[in-house]
């Protein structure tokens, strides 16, 4: 019973970093390992970044240099650089800044005073520099603990130098993926025009905004019509439409990428459809109007209210301190200047009242195979063997763990077994494929309709119209490390990129990682997913352990799986690179080039020798086992 009491001793204080070490949740979001853009060591970079934006903004230093190296983070601007007397503060005391006074930081991102003094709190090693009209102060911390402060002189140009290493206590296993990085320094020129950031080498400017960036994440040739971009105060679109399957927007909030939209992005989609109703004079549907749309919105905003501190998703409803809402100031920028715009452009106009009258025949024509599969849809959800469904899902944002839901792809009973077995039932759910799916490169969208697997797919997603309901975080695609299991990969892939090739830019797809060997002796056990991590086993467990080479997910037990998809697990992001075509990539990969892709294997074919000592060589031939 003494152990339950509450009581004074009960009751306890901890300081601003004890605090942030203990519930960094709170403060960066999830951790996770690096695999997922919105895992913690993007948001520490984000920070710091954001910071320097802000100076940029303020008309404060035009450049910005950000180096990546052994986990090391540095990144230098040249604006006024922090108060000399107040290095200290500004990144390690709470509610300590600049960004409360709106008359020197007019729309700033980050407005609460936290998020350095985050990234000092979860760093091993944490280094501030600031130059102010050839003074400097440095002060150097670990784990948000001040080890030395210095004041000296310096030749250095005016700004902020901030160097970290993020704490592997907190983030025990990650790693950066540079192409997340890449993705976010070039949102932040497109919001920054004029801005050039440095990073690793690369450069990163644009000239033009939105428009930069539509013409970026969009194909020329497929795109229906030139980019529409119009601009004026605090307000920048872009919109077009192409060929692909659903709609894709791009949204942002005094320059910080709100992945999961918000307030202005439902106000612009209102206001698009109504503008554009009223222009042409007839009732579209929405969905018609909306169809293949890739578009992309900023607003910039005072005290910006956001859902969370990660700031993914705006929840504010004013946007000037004269009471008009964020609602009305954007219908009323969309009707005013796409209203003239159209006016001004009747060849785009044209081609816009085409796609959307394109978008209608097809809705149409697709009515009737939408019901019938609605309805079985609807029979098998009652009892439906496919999905193994979880307790929470993306869409249920009041939950701190939405983040973590996933859908695992799985080939066949068997694997599907073994994961139901292990996985996490609040968050994890399991969708069985009974053998190969259907190649459906080249085919229509209702085919998903027709496909029975595809159909209850889909249902499972819940992503028929758009992916505003999705209802798991991340879709992972969980097959056989062999020739088959990495085809059925290759097909689900193609069903995606096919007629949901957001759910794959947006960064919801992924590929579960298992290993490949187990070795072990009789006191440890070792998972081994790399014939490196296998050797290295080797030399640590000795001669005598016992190699096992694993198959298929269905040969690794139950027990054992729930090692591989709990805090340990190893997911590989599907990502499409700027320059990527998705219909050239499945046109070369999945289309009837037969001939061709052989002539490339061969040409491309080489042998990868294992640097191997011969003792390791000697270890493997007597050791290795197969499980059968």
């Amino acid at each position: 019973m003494a152990e339950n009491q509450y009581n004074e001793d009960s009751i306890r204080s901890l300081d601003w970093k004890e605090h942030i070490r203990l519930r960094p949740g709170m403060y960066i979001g999830k951790l996770g390992n690096g695999s997922s853009a919105e895992d913690g060591i993007y948001i520490l970079i984000k920070e710091v970044v954001d910071n320097c934006i802000d100076e940029f903004m303020m008309g404060n230093g035009k450049r910005i240099d950000i180096k990546l190296s052994d986990n090391k983070v540095s990144v230098r601007d040249y604006g006024r650089g922090i108060p000399l007397g107040k290095v200290v503060d500004v990144v390690s005391k709470i509610n300590t800044g600049a960004k409360y006074d709106s008359k020197v930081f007019q729309k700033s991102v980050g407005l609460n005073g936290v998020g350095t003094k985050a990234v000092n709190a979860l760093s091993s090693y944490f280094m501030v520099k600031s130059f102010r009209e050839g003074e400097s102060m440095t002060a150097i911390f670990e784990r948000g603990v001040l080890i030395k402060e210095e004041r000296g002189t310096t030749d250095e140009k005016n700004g902020t130098y901030v160097e970290y290493t993020a704490d592997t206590e907190i983030f025990k296993t990650h790693k950066y993926i540079v192409e997340y990085i890449d993705n976010q320094l070039w949102f932040y020129v497109y919001l920054n025009a004029g801005l050039t950031i440095n990073f690793n080498g690369n450069k990163y400017f644009s000239k033009n905004g939105l428009l930069d960036l539509l013409e970026r994440k969009t194909n020329e040739e497929e795109n229906k019509y030139p980019i529409i971009h119009l601009k004026d105060g605090d307000i920048e679109i872009a919109i077009t439409h192409d060929n692909h399957y659903g709609e894709d927007y791009y949204s942002f909030v005094n320059g910080q990428n709100t992945t999961q939209g918000g307030t202005h992005v439902a106000a612009f989609k209102e206001a698009l459809v109504r503008t554009i109703r009223d222009f042409y004079g007839k009732s579209f549907e929405p969905t018609d109007i909306r169809a293949s749309l890739v578009s992309a919105i900023s607003v910039r905003i005072q005290e910006p209210v956001f859902e969370s501190q990660t700031k993914t998703k705006l929840g504010s409803t004013e946007v000037s301190p004269d009471g008009n809402s964020l609602k009305a100031e954007i219908n009323q920028f969309i009707k005013s200047q796409l209203d003239n715009f159209l006016h001004k452009n009747p060849e785009i106009a044209d081609a816009l009242l085409r796609k959307i009258q394109q978008s209608e025949r097809e809705r149409k024509d697709m009515a009737g195979v939408r019901k019938i599969a609605r309805e079985r849809a609807k029979k098998a959800s009652v009892h439906n063997k496919k999905l193994r469904d979880c307790r929470i899902h993306f869409t249920d944002e009041k939950k701190e763990n939405n983040l973590e839901t996933m859908l695992f792809i799985t080939e066949g009973d068997s694997a599907s077994g073994s994961i139901t077995k292990a996985r996490d039932v609040q968050t994890q759910a399991v969708f069985s494929l009974r053998g190969k799916p259907l190649n459906c490169f080249g085919l229509k969208k209702k085919i998903v309709y027709e496909n029975e697997e595809f159909n209850l797919l889909q249902h499972a997603l819940n992503i028929e119209e758009s992916l505003d309901d999705l209802r798991y975080n991340k879709v992972v695609i969980a097959t056989d490390a062999d020739v088959d299991g990495m085809h059925i990969r290759l097909l689900i892939l193609t069903f995606f990129l096919q007629f949901f090739p957001d759910l794959v830019r947006r960064g919801h797809v992924y590929i579960l990682e298992t290993p490949l060997f187990r070795v072990r002796n009789k006191k440890t056990t070792k998972y081994c997913y790399t014939d490196q991590e296998r050797f290295d086993a080797i030399r640590e467990l000795g001669k005598t352990a016992e190699i096992t080479r694993f198959k298929g997910l269905g040969e690794i037990s139950p027990d054992e799986f729930g090692g591989f998809i709990g805090e340990e697990i190893r997911l590989e992001p599907v990502m499409l690179t700027e320059d990527s075509s998705i219909n050239k990539i499945l046109e070369y990969y999945m289309g009837k080039n037969t001939q061709e892709r052989q002539e490339f294997i061969i040409d491309n074919l080489r042998l990868e020798i294992d640097e191997t000592s011969e003792e390791e060589e000697a270890i493997i031939k007597e050791k290795e086992t197969e499980a059968v």
